[in-house]
C-alpha cells in the first residue's frame, strides 16, 4: 500500500487560494498512491471562525476533494469544518478513490488550551474505515495526547491509525514522541500529517511522519512543502502482533 503525505502551508482562511495551491503542487508532482492524506482543516488553517468556515457535507470542499480522488484514483483523508444542527465540528473526511465520501470523523478532543472547545463541539464516536483490506482509524491533532482513544481503536484491531494536524513547532518534540508511542503501544502503522508555514497565532514546521508497528520511523519530512510517499506492508502488523501478542492482554477496567 502506498501512502502519500501532502504537507503544505495553507493561506489563512482562504479556501479558493488553497485549492489552487493544492492543484499546483499536484500538477508539479506526478502522483501515484493508494491513500493521500492532508493536514487538519486543510483549506482554512486552524481557524476559530467556525461559523464562516463551516460547510455541509455536500459543499464545495467535499466536491473539491472528491474530484481530486477521482482524478488521481486515490483515496483521500482531508480536514474541514462541518456544521450540524447549529453545532460545528472539526472533521476528517475519508473519500474513496471513486470520489465517494466514505466516512466523517468529528474530533473528539477539541483543544481547550486555544479555546477550540468554545467554538467547536466534541465528536462522540470512533471512525473506522475498512479499505485496502485493512481497518483505518481516524483522529485529529490534539487527540494524539489521549492514548485511550487509540486503545479503543486497537481493541477493534485497527491496522493503520492516522492523525491529521496543525501541530506547532514549539511542541514538535511531543508530536514526534507521541506518534511513535501510538504505533508501539498499539502495534500498528501510525501516520501523522502536519502543516508548514504560519497563521496569526503559531508557526508550523511539518515533521509529518510514518511509523511502523515496531516503532521504526519509516518517513519523516522536514520543514518544506511537498508530497511525500512511502510503501507500507500491512502484513507487518499481523506479524508483529503474532510475534509479541500483548494486545490480547489489554484490560479495560
Amino acid at each position: 500500500m502506498k501512502i502519500g503525505i501532502f504537507q503544505y502551508a495553507p493561506v489563512w482562511e482562504d479556501k479558493l487560494q488553497n485549492q489552487q495551491q493544492i492543484e499546483q503542487l499536484l500538477n508539479n508532482n506526478p502522483l501515484k498512491c493508494d491513500l493521500l492524506i492532508f493536514p487538519e482543516m486543510t483549506l482554512t488553517g486552524f481557524t476559530m471562525n467556525s461559523g464562516s468556515a463551516t460547510e455541509n457535507l455536500n459543499g464545495d470542499s467535499v466536491i473539491f476533494f472528491s474530484k481530486l480522488a477521482q482524478k488521481y484514483r486515490t483515496a483521500i483523508i482531508a480536514g474541514m469544518v462541518s456544521g450540524e444542527k447549529r453545532k460545528f465540528y472539526n472533521c476528517a473526511l475519508y473519500i474513496d478513490s471513486g470520489g465517494v465520501l466514505f466516512d466523517v470523523y468529528r474530533k473528539i478532543h477539541p483543544f481547550s488550551y486555544s479555546n477550540e472547545n468554545v467554538h467547536y463541539s466534541a465528536g462522540e464516536k470512533l471512525s473506522i474505515v475498512h479499505n485496502f483490506g485493512c481497518n483505518i482509524g481516524l483522529s485529529i491533532c490534539y487527540d494524539l495526547r489521549f492514548p485511550e482513544l487509540f486503545r479503543l481503536y486497537a481493541k477493534e484491531r485497527v491496522e493503520l491509525m492516522v492523525n491529521i494536524a496543525n501541530w506547532p513547532s514549539t511542541r514538535i518534540a511531543h508530536w514526534q514522541t507521541l506518534c511513535r508511542a501510538r504505533a508501539i503501544e498499539n502495534q500498528c502503522y501510525f501516520i501523522g500529517v502536519n502543516r508548514t508555514g504560519t497563521d496569526p497565532n503559531e508557526e508550523y514546521n511539518g515533521n509529518s511522519i510514518i511509523v511502523s508497528p515496531r516503532g521504526e520511523v519509516l518517513l519523516e519530512t522536514s520543514n518544506e512543502q511537498g508530497i511525500f510517499t512511502r510503501d507500507i506492508d500491512l502484513n507487518e502488523v499481523l506479524k508483529t502482533r503474532k510475534q509479541f501478542p500483548f494486545l490480547k492482554d489489554m484490560k479495560f477496567i
